[in-house]
């Protein structure tokens, strides 16, 4: 289901260009390259980091400032 001939990549830029105009396009070319570089970083550096960093536990996590400060709300009742 991708694109198996080049004509579908040439038409799919073709209403690019007509939807975007031609002023407008390399600029969203542009972001969309720099956002395929971030998240490849993004991958490699999750990789690198590995699952062994992260807690097992959520229960291990110390709470905020906030969250240990703050008085329990009761629920608002629903209409």
């Amino acid at each position: 289901m991708g694109i198996e001939n080049p004509v579908h990549l040439l038409f799919i830029a073709a209403v690019a260009l007509i939807v975007l105009g031609p002023k407008r396009l390399p600029g969203l070319a542009r972001a969309l390259g720099q956002g395929v570089r971030e998240f490849r970083a993004a991958l490699e550096r999750g990789e690198e980091e590995g699952p062994e960093d992260e807690p097992e536990d959520e229960a291990e996590l110390a709470p905020t400032a906030a969250q240990s400060d703050a008085p329990a709300r009761p629920a608002a009742p629903r209409s």
